[in-house]
């Protein structure tokens, strides 16, 4: 029988020859099979994390997997593994189901917990993390800053179903030099500490972009970082060339930011401070995402500075080319500003604000800018349309004085109100997984047709509150009528939050995250998995 596939075998060998390969990872401190600078990859003789994220193209290159097996990883780590295969990625990755965490609270001389350097990588479900104990304020003694993930530079990469949280610092670094690369599918929070000036610091994401390709951040749940949610920004003030430009957030969740520090600060803020008008934030896309900050819609509560999104900075810098539309932004009084914009696109939105705050030069620039079919829920007793050092306007005074905005609509505060389901996205790679907000005014519980996402009954779920994503919030199986219910109500479900400042989303407003399986069983862990030219070889008995 063997020499009846020997035919087969030869061309299955020419075939695999360029197929990829798998390298396995265990951390140094693994009873049994211990990660070590000295292996050579194998399940047998597996690299530590460092020499595996280090390893040349002649060894891991396109198409080949880095399997990160179960453990912590105690370590500050710099990846300059690449790809020199156009149009293939190498990938690193947690093995299978493992909980692979990248633990950052150890004496270094780097500041990342992972840094990334090499191009074409895709790197996918891990946590990157500080774990035990360690200080969030900068006055203190003993403080030490940090960062989570540095994408230093590298084009193309790919960052999917990522953890990254409680870091005293950045969360997510997304630097110029990585042209084309995404984040995707992660989860971004509790990052920063308190600066000695009693500020806030540590943003979700900081991203810019110094190539023509963009930047995509894309189905990601951003939360209770220190500072702000994502910062489209540059704070360069003599800057002599671009690099905050192409860049595009989408489908992404933003809430409470800045609240561990004491106050709500931006969500998202795109702008740049350069003062030589050279590093204009331009071509960027801000499309269909969730901005919420904790407001009590029974009691109309819109007082307070909560801004969830800022559109410029910078007179000399005057955002470009920005296109904002299908996103719903739920701040307090300044919940949406306009600060520098010399050319946007505002169209379908949906502002819960006290009032809308423009800048001085808005009352130049409107003209020019292109707003329809907005919904602006505001405050009643004063004009919601306002130009700072100028004028407030009613919203039909605003209307006819800028020729602007004609098919967007003003409605009272008091009759704020939204559809439940804000967003239902699915997951890149993880088909079975889905990024969930809902609302409901009164925090009673909310019911969700999955049959509009194309759920079949059968399937059994699982429910993760994402503001406590280790433990279930609750399970069950879908039935004939395809409904599921989400407990909006939680409060019992969670963990206390990492600081006496931050503070648990109201039961009005919840982000969850559902996966569904066929059976509710785990599906179980190979021991000793092969790649399939072992397997095709044992098969034929060799």
């Amino acid at each position: 029988m063997k020499q009846s596939f020997a035919f087969v075998f030869i061309f299955f060998v020419g075939i695999t020859i360029f197929a990829q390969q798998e390298f396995h990872v265990f951390p140094k401190a693994h009873t049994t099979t211990p990660g070590r600078a000295s292996g050579d990859g194998s399940l047998e003789n597996p690299w530590d994390l460092e020499t595996a994220l280090n390893q040349k193209p002649e060894v891991v290159n396109g198409h080949d997997i880095i399997w990160l097996h179960e453990g912590v990883y105690n370590g500050r780590y710099r990846s300059t593994v690449q790809s020199t295969i156009p149009n293939a990625y190498v990938t690193v990755s947690a093995y299978e189901e493992d909980k692979v965490t990248l633990n950052g609270n150890v004496k270094s001389k780097r500041e990342a917990v992972l840094e990334v350097n090499g191009k074409q990588v895709i790197y996918k479900n891990f946590e990157i993390t500080w774990l035990g104990d360690f200080s969030r304020f900068e006055a203190d003694e003993n403080f030490k800053i940090g960062r989570g993930l540095r994408h230093l530079k590298g084009a193309n990469c790919k960052f999917y179903n990522l953890r990254i949280h409680d870091v005293p610092g950045l969360g997510f670094g997304f630097w110029k030099h990585g042209a084309g690369s995404i984040i995707e599918d992660c989860i971004i929070y509790n990052n920063g500490y308190v600066a000695k000036n009693g500020r806030g610091r540590g943003e979700g994401i900081y991203v810019q972009n110094s190539s023509d390709s963009t930047r995509l951040i894309k189905n990601s749940i951003i939360f209770n970082n220190y500072y702000k949610g994502i910062e489209v920004w540059s704070a360069g003030r003599r800057a002599n060339f671009e690099y905050v430009k192409h860049i595009k957030l989408e489908n992404n969740i933003l809430f409470n930011n800045g609240l561990p520090s004491g106050r709500h600060l931006d969500n998202i803020i795109v702008a740049s401070d350069d003062r030589n008008g050279i590093n204009v934030a331009k071509h960027i896309s801000v499309i269909n995402n969730v901005l919420y900050h904790n407001s009590n819609f029974t009691k109309d509560e819109i007082r307070g500075d909560a801004p969830s999104l800022t559109l410029g900075f910078n007179k000399h810098a005057p955002i470009e080319d920005v296109i904002v539309k299908d996103n719903i932004i739920i701040g307090r009084s300044n919940g949406l500003r306009i600060l520098q914009a010399k050319s946007l696109t505002f169209t379908n939105n949906i502002i819960h604000t006290g009032f809308v705050q423009f800048s001085w030069s808005a009352k130049d620039n409107a003209n020019h800018w292109n707003f329809k079919n907005n919904t602006y829920y505001s405050r009643t007793n004063r004009p919601a349309f306002r130009i700072v050092k100028y004028k407030d306007f009613k919203f039909d005074e605003w209307q006819t004085t800028f020729n602007i905005d004609h098919k967007s609509t003003s409605r009272v505060v008091d009759d704020f109100d939204l559809h439940p389901v804000l967003a239902f996205n699915r997951y890149q790679l993880n088909l079975n997984t889905y990024n969930v907000a809902l609302f409901d005014k009164k925090g009673n519980d909310v019911v969700v047709d999955v049959s509009k996402y194309g759920i079949e009954k059968g399937k059994h779920y699982k429910i993760y509150d994402a503001e406590n994503p280790e433990n279930v919030l609750s399970s069950g199986k879908v039935l004939e009528n395809r409904q599921i219910v989400f407990p909006m109500n939680n409060n019992e479900f969670l963990m206390p939050l990492h600081n006496t400042k931050a503070q648990k989303t109201p039961s009005n407003f919840g982000v969850f995250i559902i996966d569904f399986v066929d059976s509710p069983k785990q599906v179980s862990k190979v021991a000793n998995p092969e790649n399939a030219f072992q397997h095709f070889l044992k098969w034929l008995g060799f």
